[in-house]
This record gives C-alpha cells, sequence and structure tokens, in this order.
C-alpha cells in the first residue's frame, strides 16, 4: 500500500483514538437530534395537524410562488454578476492607470459594505426616485434586490475571474505577444479559455452564495420563498399558534435542495473538463530493423556506403 510522503498512515493506536472521536461524535450528533426531537415534540410541532396545512393548495400555491420569485432574482442577477465581474477583471487588469483604479475602487467597495445594506440603500433609491426611473416600475422591491446581488456579486466575481487569468503561466502571454497577437486576441483566445477550467468551480459555488442571498430579499418585502413563507405563516393558525418551526425547516430544505443541485453541478462540470483535456500520445519508436526500407530515400541511395560508391564512382 502506498502512502503520501505528506501524510503518515496512523499507527494502532492512532486508529484506535480515531475509532472512539468517530463514536463519541456520533452519539452527540444522535443525542442532539433525539434533544431536538424531544423538544419539538414537547411543544407539540410535530402533531400531524401542524404538518397536515402543507396539504392545503394554497399553502402549496404560496410555496411554489415563492420559490419561482428566488429562482427568478437568482437568475438574472445570477447572468448579470457574470457580465459585470468578466468586465471590472478585464478592466482590472488593464494597462489604463484610470480604468485600473476604476475598477480597484469598484471592487473594493462593494466587497466591503455589507450586502443587506446596498439592497436596502438601492431599495430605497428607487422608491424616492420612482417616477423619475421609468425602467424600474412597481417593481422597485426586485431591481433594488437584483442590483445588490449583481453589484456584490459581481465584484467577487472579478477578484476571481482575475486569479484564474493571472494563474496562466506568463510564458504564453510573452510567446502570443511576440507572435503579434493584440491583448484582446491574447485574452479571447489564449486567458481566457485556459482559466475557464480552473475558476468554473469557483464561480458556480460563488453563484450558491448568491442563491442563499436572494433571501435578503424579505428585508425590502419582496416575494421571495422566505418572504412568502412567513407571511404565510402569520396568517395561519393550528392548535392556537403559528406554525412557525414547520415552515422554516420545509423552507430550510427546499434551500438546501437548491443549492446542492448547484454545487452538484459545479462537481460534475470539473469532472468532465478533467476527463476533456486534450492528450497528445506520442507513437512508440520502432527498431529500423524491424521496419524495413524504412531508410530508404526515394530515387537516391539508401545509405552511408552507397553514397560513398556513388563519389567514387564520379
Amino acid at each position: 500500500m502506498s502512502s503520501s510522503v505528506l501524510y503518515d498512515a496512523p499507527g494502532p493506536k492512532a486508529r484506535l483514538r480515531n475509532r472512539l472521536y468517530t463514536a463519541f461524535g456520533s452519539l452527540a450528533l444522535a443525542a442532539l437530534l433525539a434533544f431536538v426531537v424531544y423538544r419539538l415534540d414537547a411543544k407539540n410541532q410535530l402533531d400531524p395537524d401542524v404538518w397536515n396545512i402543507f396539504n392545503n393548495a394554497g399553502v402549496r400555491t404560496n410555496i411554489r410562488d415563492g420559490v419561482l420569485a428566488t429562482l427568478k432574482v437568482f437568475a438574472v442577477a445570477g447572468a448579470l454578476s457574470l457580465v459585470l465581474g468578466l468586465l471590472l477583471a478585464v478592466a482590472r487588469l488593464s494597462e489604463h492607470r484610470p480604468v485600473r483604479w476604476f475598477a480597484t475602487a469598484f471592487i473594493e467597495l462593494f466587497r466591503a459594505v455589507p450586502l443587506l445594506i446596498t439592497i436596502y440603500a438601492l431599495w430605497v433609491l428607487f422608491l424616492t426616485y420612482k417616477n423619475d426611473l421609468g425602467v424600474v416600475g412597481d417593481n422597485t422591491a426586485f431591481w433594488g434586490l437584483v442590483i445588490g446581488l449583481t453589484v456584490y456579486n459581481g465584484s467577487v466575481q472579478a477578484e476571481v475571474f482575475r486569479a484564474g487569468v493571472n494563474a496562466v503561466p506568463r510564458g504564453q502571454v510573452e510567446a502570443a505577444y511576440a507572435l503579434g497577437l493584440r491583448k484582446y486576441q491574447v485574452m479571447t483566445t489564449l486567458l481566457l479559455p485556459q482559466a475557464t477550467r480552473s475558476m468554473l468551480p469557483t464561480v458556480i459555488s460563488q453563484l450558491v452564495v448568491t442563491l442563499k442571498d436572494t433571501s435578503l430579499g424579505y428585508v425590502i418585502t419582496y416575494t421571495e420563498l422566505l418572504y412568502a413563507t412567513r407571511t404565510m405563516a402569520n396568517n395561519i393558525i393550528v392548535n392556537g399558534e403559528n406554525p412557525f418551526t414547520a415552515v422554516t425547516i420545509v423552507v430550510g430544505a427546499i434551500y438546501i435542495a437548491m443549492c446542492l443541485s448547484l454545487s452538484s453541478l459545479a462537481t460534475w462540470i470539473e469532472r468532465r473538463g478533467r476527463r476533456s483535456k486534450t492528450r497528445v500520445v506520442v507513437a512508440a519508436a520502432a527498431d529500423p530493423t524491424d521496419q524495413p526500407g524504412v531508410l530508404d530515400v526515394a530515387g537516391g541511395p539508401s545509405g552511408p556506403a552507397d553514397r560513398d560508391a556513388d563519389h567514387t564512382g564520379k
């Protein structure tokens, strides 16, 4: 059995200790789950009447509308953040100082400001100048959430793109310039294609963060999944109480399912990228004695002896 030079195989005592830690950890986790179930049962949160609300068509419709509103914001903000991130990365790699300084200031500003403050400020701005911004219309909360997610995640994606471009060996860039390629040609035909493979999992991981951050829309009363289900739970009474716990568990499971789907997509793309690497297979050299005539030259001497004889004959 081979082992890495950076990792020492555990001995008998270490293996026993690891088994004990695993057993204690499993017992602690089981005890925690049992305690949670006990407390939920003590608060009547496991009563069938509480969970029966999800059989109601209106409840399922509200959850479905909330999921669709969440995915709508995520689709628009995710696409815009990728475009903005690419533009900011190219601008920060620019040789023109004003362009590079503007991109750097934009990235550092919106990465430093909390996302919730950005979303709330944009929402207030759209409400204040609603008549002047005709493109916003009545969807002030939607555009406040979308633009807030776009500027924040676009700034993060820009750093991911820049790191991927800088990871390409410098010698390839210098060789491309030596061949007479312009900078945009080097970027589009050399740097970005190679950088995409290495940075794609990180890009999709940041998209998962974008999906989770759509839940901040409840602050500006956008009817995404969290806000829709919270409002629904406020209007439902079961056994004299609002079913916040059951609704929270279901909503959390939906968010986990959506995020795991994106994470699985990132893993699949990464594995496919590793399999699709092109490789040049070099054929094995054959022994000349096994290939008769391989040293013969058409219309000329077949070897040094023939060439010497040809010269003496002249």
